[in-house]
């Protein structure tokens, strides 16, 4: 009933946010009038409303909003996969160096000039970071070592494609493509529209479904290999497995919208703190969180400064430390 009531009053306060940020930008609209544009769209309404309106409500501001939502929730629930199959509190999605990898992909289309245009950028950067979990399954020898194994390759994947990006900039961009390039590392929802949003409400729906099958078998990780092998679960090919999922998800988040940090670290935190440690309480709880908090901050990047945009990881990073000390702060050992 807890877990119930807390998705309950999680997608409405989604929905209530959602509106929110479709309503403020550059240019305020009123909440009514976002209303009735979505349900003229939708052939639930007629009403007379300015067409400009319209357009900037359906075509720019909801799909914006709604991909926040989808990427909040997706690093949430990778987030939460992560550090039950790696037992490590820290762990997050990008662990293992998929967005070293997207980054150098996407550094390669800006500097480099491989192909041209937004999709040619989210495609090098989802070819980045397939490379990156490509070359930690390797370096970690699949799903059979140990989580401590897995961590230090995906250390060793980061450092090897930072350095890669570093190096690429510094010796062929300039100072323009600097910016755009550092812009893009620390996330923009500022060029989504409706078919990135299709594209990513497939792959987290689908990660969800996987991640919900593999619950019961998640529970067992969090006593180590040797007992989760003991009570009949298959751990290298559910390792493998949800390792690919993770990839699969923070892959294409990090593609479409640049690398968003402390998400997935600290929203799965959160929702173990209101839900328990069970996963099927646990994946929902955190997707739920991680929508309603990521549109909260795509909303606070575009109106803390007046006529300017921040970037959205500066933001998640603000209020995601200050939250974090809370949680460490509560689950000190009382002495």
């Amino acid at each position: 009933m807890r877990l119930s009531l807390l998705l309950i009053l999680f997608t409405i306060l989604l929905v209530a946010v959602i509106a929110v940020a479709t309503a403020i930008g550059d240019y305020n609209i009123r909440l009514g009038t976002v209303v009735l544009a979505v349900t003229n769209r939708l052939g639930l309404t007629s009403a007379e409303i300015s067409r400009i309106e319209e357009s900037v409500v359906w075509d720019l501001r909801l799909s914006r909003a709604l991909v926040a939502a989808l990427a909040g929730a997706g690093l949430s629930i990778c987030g939460a996969i992560l550090q039950a199959l790696l037992r490590n509190a820290l762990a997050e999605p990008f662990v293992l160096g998929v967005s070293a990898g997207a980054s150098t992909g996407a550094v390669c289309v800006i500097v480099l000039g491989i192909g041209a245009g937004g999709l040619s950028l989210s495609f090098g950067a989802f070819a980045g970071a397939f490379a990156a979990f490509g070359l930690v399954a390797l370096l970690s020898n699949g799903a059979t070592s140990g989580p401590n194994h897995t961590i230090l390759a995906g250390v060793a994947a980061s450092q090897l494609f930072n350095a890669l990006t570093s190096y690429i900039v510094t010796t062929s961009g300039n100072a323009q493509q600097a910016r755009d390039i550092m812009f893009w590392l620390l996330g923009s929802f500022g060029g989504v529209r409706w078919p990135n949003f299709q594209l990513l409400l497939v792959v987290v729906a689908l990660g969800f479904a996987i991640c919900i099958w593999m619950g019961r078998a998640l529970d067992a990780f969090t006593f180590g290999d040797e007992d989760a092998t003991a009570l009949g679960v298959p751990v290298a090919r559910i390792r493998l497995l949800l390792f690919a999922v993770t990839a699969m998800i923070t892959a294409t988040i990090v593609s479409m919208v640049g690398a968003i940090g402390f998400v997935g670290l600290v929203v799965p935190h959160a929702a173990r703190y209101i839900v328990g440690p069970m996963h099927l309480r646990l994946i929902p709880a955190s997707a739920a969180i991680g929508a309603v908090f990521m549109v909260i901050a795509d909303i606070v990047s575009r109106v803390v400064v007046a006529q300017q945009t921040i970037p959205i990881g500066v933001v998640t990073a603000l209020v995601g430390v200050p939250f974090f000390a809370i949680i460490l702060y509560r689950a000190r050992p009382q002495t």
